[in-house]
């Protein structure tokens, strides 16, 4: 939020605007306030070489579209032309000109420039240009008594000044407002605190405004209060160079003192033309499912169930509760009495009708973070005192309507507060008796006696509601750079758990296996899941950032071939990778059946490299599965995977990725895989590590190839041999299969090398040709042949 400096200055004397060790003093209490200063900036500093002038005529140029001659009086007595792009100036407004020679703040030098050969002597400005305010939707038209031909500063009195950009974070709806502010810093500097007190009263007779309010849910507090005796012209001087610099657009008094007293007090309104209003009262009704309005900003909007209207007594929609007003019901010069509404509004139902509709406003904005329910009697009279600067016979009518319902958060709220908990919190050693003088200031009155007091808590103050939050404005007022740096003692050390260290093994021995992780995007396309031969009943996110990002992931596996293919279409071939992270298969129940999984996959290598690497991760981790040949998962190779089964529950599958779901991926290499089920892996119990003594004997190979029905799986022949082979067998590799004439019809020959190894002996001859007549016995027993 941008604070005035001078704006602040009527709460409270805090700096000088000219003063800046002053205003860095202010800054820097602010912050310690936990009002986080962004940026001061030095504003009111006039350009100099612009002077006002008169506008003597417009011309319009047939050959120039987007352009106007525009001829002034600059107080020389003589004619000036200035072309001009704007279109909201007419004759005799007194407008800023940017002379011959004029340097801008923007840099630019004013100079003698012609369009279609005709000079242009000079510029009118808008308030951005002069560094008045964001607002470059025209020229700057000023007061009509403002004399011309004198320098528009001097004319406008402006005056330097300071404008802070203070961050002002959700847990502090009250500093949306100069008045929410200047009580911290009055308080936190030990300034007297001004607050404004309208010096108005109501005087006039009755006039009711009837108000029914259906969804008191949604609208807890509706009051409607009548005024006459309105004349609508521009608003003071003052107040409009103070929108301005805000950066808003000064309208008319009526709507620039609505906008006014918003800024100020934190508190929303809508003044309604009374003669305009249907049936002079208000409904305050859920939308019926596409109503439409068009807003104050021109658009035609269509709204839903969910979204709060504001309407006439004829239920005729005219606003959107908390958001905007309708265009109809906008203030005219025709308006002479006035419906001044301020209502309190659920904060959670702004926050929804804003974000479907994308339609955000300064009243929004206060609404969603919540204003003072109970602060509407004071705004509505202070309202009544900046509009009769202007309209000096405003009277405020009696009789004014003031709906509630039992949703509206009570007036009077308290909680206890133990002054030890105070301390062991923020580490002070505070008396109960400091409670008052740092708390009573900003609206939390203090009362009782010992060391439990009673804390009434301020209504603008809805974010506080227990104990810990009275004790962070102590911590603030307390000034947190007094409240030091000390690290909390633990009788607990910290350590990982052995999940964790399990988790952190897994990566360990990938790593070491030479396969690098990564971390694809946990979201995909609609019918990635289909290309990677998986099911496609997966869960959709209803608000993606992109439709190529709407479908949560119930496998690793799309993103890892994605991976894969990104690589080889940049000439990067072989990659090994792995990503241990979350999936999201959908379930029966609210929420997915979310599961950590690890997914490995090794371009241009075949399946058994991924069963190799399986049985790295299965030795490291000391658990195992069965590889079960009879049961292939979907979207891998038919005959070279197959499930890793753990008892019953099926664990994972290792193998290859089918040729079909590569071809999808544009992949053009094998790719062996393993999935598994890590929450599952890192559950299961360990088997006791075991220490093998290191054999210093020599090892021998032995090369035996085994003929066997296709119907036989490889994992129950590599069974076979290890229970075969006996003690001796150290390490067991596939390393060919054969398929052809010599071994017939639905018949293939698997070649394993088996390294066998003593740990107390070189090995005999004797000892090789007995392992291999075990491991014959076993094979044959399977149904299996050993070739010569």
């Amino acid at each position: 939020m941008k604070i005035l400096l001078s704006w602040l200055n009527d709460y409270g004397d805090f700096a000088d605007p000219t003063d800046d060790a002053a205003v860095a003093r202010l800054a820097d209490a602010l912050t310690s306030l936990g009002l986080e200063v962004d940026a001061v900036e030095t504003i009111g500093d006039t350009v100099g070489g612009v002077i006002t002038a008169r506008v003597l005529e417009l011309v319009e140029h047939a050959d120039a579209a987007n352009v106007q001659r525009v001829y002034v009086d600059a107080g020389g007595g003589e004619r000036l032309h200035v072309w001009c792009g704007a279109d909201n100036i007419a004759v005799d407004d007194i407008v800023p000109l940017a002379t011959i020679g004029t340097e801008m703040p923007n840099g630019m030098t004013i100079e003698r420039r012609g369009i279609l050969g005709i000079d242009s002597e000079g510029m009118l400005c808008s308030p951005r240009e002069l560094g008045l305010g964001d607002d470059h939707s025209g020229i700057m038209i000023l007061p009509a008594e403002v004399p011309v031909g004198v320098p528009y500063g001097a004319a406008l009195g402006l005056a330097p000044d300071v404008m802070i950009d203070v961050d002002v974070t959700r847990n502090r709806p009250d500093c949306w407002g100069y008045v929410g502010i200047a009580r911290d810093l009055a308080a936190n500097l030990g300034t007297e605190f001004r607050p404004p007190r309208p010096q108005v009263g109501i005087e006039g007779e009755p006039m009711t405004t009837p108000v029914e309010i259906i969804d008191g849910d949604r609208c807890a507090r509706f009051t409607s209060t009548v005024m006459s005796g309105v004349e609508v012209k521009p608003a003071a001087d003052w107040m409009a160079r103070r929108l301005t610099a805000a950066g808003m657009r000064p309208i008319n008094n009526v709507v620039d003192v609505s906008n006014y007293v918003m800024l100020e007090l934190n508190q929303p309104n809508h003044a309604y033309d009374l003669d305009t209003l249907g049936g002079g009262g208000f409904r305050v009704r859920l939308a019926a499912t596409g109503e439409a309005l068009i807003t104050l900003d021109g658009e035609r909007r269509t709204f839903t169930a969910a979204d709060l209207l504001i309407c006439d007594a004829n239920d005729v929609p005219i606003g959107v509760g908390g958001v905007m007003g309708g265009l109809d019901s906008e203030i005219s010069d025709a308006t002479t009495t006035v419906a001044l509404e301020m209502a309190w509004f659920s904060i959670v139902g702004i926050g929804q009708t804003v974000t479907r509709t994308n339609l955000r406003s300064e009243a929004s904005a206060r609404f969603e973070r919540g204003v003072d329910p109970h602060g509407m009697p004071n705004a509505i009279l202070r309202f009544a005192e900046l509009l009769r600067e202007t309209c000096p016979d405003l009277v405020v009518h009696a009789g004014g309507a003031d709906e509630r319902t039992p949703h509206l958060p009570p007036a009077e709220r308290s909680v206890d507060v133990r002054i030890d908990a105070v301390n062991r919190l923020l580490g002070t050693d505070l008396t109960a008796d400091a409670l008052p003088a740092m708390l009573d200031p900003i609206g939390y009155t203090v009362s009782g006696t010992g060391d439990v007091r009673t804390v009434a808590l301020p209504s603008w103050r809805l974010d506080s509601t227990e104990e810990v939050d009275v004790i962070e404005e102590v911590a603030r007022h307390y000034g947190y750079g007094r409240l030091g740096t000390t690290v909390p003692k633990s009788v607990v050390h910290g350590g990982l758990t052995i999940r964790q260290q399990r988790r952190r093994l897994v990566r360990d021995v990938l790593l070491g296996l030479g396969v690098s992780e990564a971390m694809p995007n946990p979201f995909l396309a609609p019918g990635t899941l289909a290309k990677a031969g998986l099911a496609v009943d997966a869960i959709t996110i209803s608000n993606p950032l992109v439709t190529e990002e709407s479908v949560l992931r119930t496998s690793l596996r799309p993103g890892l071939l994605q991976a894969i293919a990104y690589n080889e279409s940049h000439r990067s071939t072989g990659v090994r990778l792995f990503e241990v992270g979350h999936v999201y298969p959908p379930s029966d129940g609210e929420l997915p059946a979310e599961y950590e999984a690890l997914t490995v996959v090794l371009a241009g290598e075949e399946a058994p490299a991924a069963v190799a690497v399986w049985r790295e991760l299965s030795t490291a981790l000391g658990v195992g599965a069965r590889i079960d040949q009879e049961r292939v998962p979907a979207g891998l190779h038919a005959t070279r995977s197959a499930t890793l089964q753990a008892g019953k529950q099926p664990l994972g599958a290792v193998g290859e990725v089918a040729p079909d779901v590569l071809a999808a991926f544009g992949v053009d290499e094998r790719v062996a895989i393993v999935e598994v089920d890590l929450d599952q892996l890192l559950e299961r119990e360990p088997k006791p590590a075991q220490w093998r003594p290191t054999s210093r004997h020599p090892s021998s190979d032995l090369d035996l190839a085994f003929a066997l029905p296709t119907t036989i799986p490889a994992e129950r022949l590599d069974r076979a041999i290890r229970q075969g082979a006996g003690p001796l067998l150290v390490d067991l590799a596939l390393f060919d299969v054969y398929r052809g004439d010599r071994v017939g019809a639905d018949r293939r020959s698997l070649a394993y090398r088996l390294r066998l190894q003593a740990t107390d002996r070189s090995l005999t001859d004797a000892d090789v040709a007995d392992v291999r007549r075990g491991v014959e016995a076993a094979a044959t027993k399977l149904g299996a042949e050993l070739r010569s």
